[in-house]
């Protein structure tokens, strides 16, 4: 269901982590690692409601698009273990371009990419430097009065509380928010996070190192 304002209102101040738990389904390695499908490159490509940020070469020869909500565990987790080493392996060395898109399975993690966004409107080491934050300290925010400690953190990433209460009441962002999820669900099959696509093959669940490798070598051996 599309997140209304009256809900994101009401709700923000309440939310407890398990409802992210609720809505992001587990998955073991083994099913993590095995593809589920692909789309067209050039659809999952197309402009969205809100534009891509980008980290690393933009002309690298792979792609990877993760689909994440912020309040879900198993995307902490990835970005904790596996993120890392992609960055250092992959997208730092040009072999890989990365993007983050938002699917917040809640009203709370519609408001940590919220912050995100505004805090990256310019610059977008500055979006993933919170987004990164935010995933590290998931169980300091995502409790049931999320605010106090939501805010605490924005304030360490340059907010005041006048432009931290302004970002979470701009309906155009949240609009957009919801607009790039009921996309990727309609046009990509997204039903849980984190989902990946690597040039446009469809992964489910919180892929490891190794399950990274295994996807992006052969691609890179095909360009070589």
């Amino acid at each position: 269901m599309p997140i209304t304002r009256r809900q994101f209102c009401q709700q923000t101040s309440m939310l407890a982590l398990s409802a992210a738990l609720a809505g992001s389904l587990p998955f073991s390695l083994a099913q993590a690692a095995e593809p589920q499908g692909s789309v067209p490159e050039a659809d999952l490509m197309k402009p969205d409601a809100l534009p891509d940020r980008v980290m690393g070469d933009a002309n690298a020869p792979v792609t990877i698009v993760e689909y994440a909500s912020m309040t879900c565990p198993h995307c902490a987790h990835f970005q904790e273990t596996t993120f890392p080493e992609l960055k250092k392996a992959y997208i730092d060395t040009g072999k890989v371009k990365y993007m983050l898109r938002e699917f917040p399975l809640d009203d709370l993690a519609a408001a940590a990419f919220m912050l995100a966004r505004c805090s990256g409107e310019l610059d977008s080491s500055r979006y993933y430097a919170l987004v990164e934050t935010l995933f590290a300290k998931q169980n300091q925010w995502a409790v049931q009065q999320p605010i106090p400690p939501l805010m605490a953190i924005a304030k360490q990433a340059g907010f005041t509380e006048q432009t931290f209460n302004a970002c979470l009441n701009n309906d155009k962002l949240l609009t957009n928010i919801e607009a790039v999820r009921e996309r990727a669900v309609k046009q990509f099959q997204v039903n849980s996070t984190p989902t990946f696509f690597i040039n446009g093959q469809k992964y489910v669940g919180a892929l490891t190192m190794d399950d990274m490798k295994k996807a992006i070598d052969p691609l890179l051996a095909k360009k070589s």
